[in-house]
């Protein structure tokens, strides 16, 4: 980041702590405790945005924004994650959605190949690429 600065160049270090993600059974305040932590050492280390993903809602999101910094903390969108509108409210900084993206095609890719596998025929109005 130092680097990046002393020649003008923009960049961001987007550092990761999976403590919510691979927290297991510890409580949601344990969890959110350590990677409170966690984030705030990647900072001091020169991190310009600590992703922290996880499944879960309002209130650990505040917590976090609270402990590591407004527009410092980046979320994976999943079910339990409020909004994009609401995220930007609570001061998050980034959203990613991860492999979402990859998991719907390739779930889309399997339904086809099954139904084509099983005498099917393509469905119809199938939306073009181009």
């Amino acid at each position: 980041v130092a680097a990046a600065d002393a020649e003008g160049v923009p960049f961001a270090l987007n550092a990761r702590t999976d403590a919510w993600l691979r927290g297991g059974d510890r409580p949601s305040e344990e969890r959110t405790a350590d990677a409170i932590e966690r984030g705030r050492a990647y900072l001091d280390a020169g991190a310009t945005c600590v992703f922290v993903p996880g499944n879960f809602g309002d209130d650990v999101v505040a917590e976090l924004v609270d402990g590591i910094g407004w527009r410092r903390v980046s979320v994976i969108g999943l079910p339990d994650v409020p909004r994009p509108e609401r995220l930007a409210e609570l001061g998050v900084a980034r959203i990613s959605y991860g492999p979402t993206t990859q998991r719907v095609a390739l779930g889309a890719l399997q339904d086809l190949a099954a139904m084509l596998y099983a005498g099917g025929v393509p469905p119809r109005g199938i939306r073009p690429l181009n």
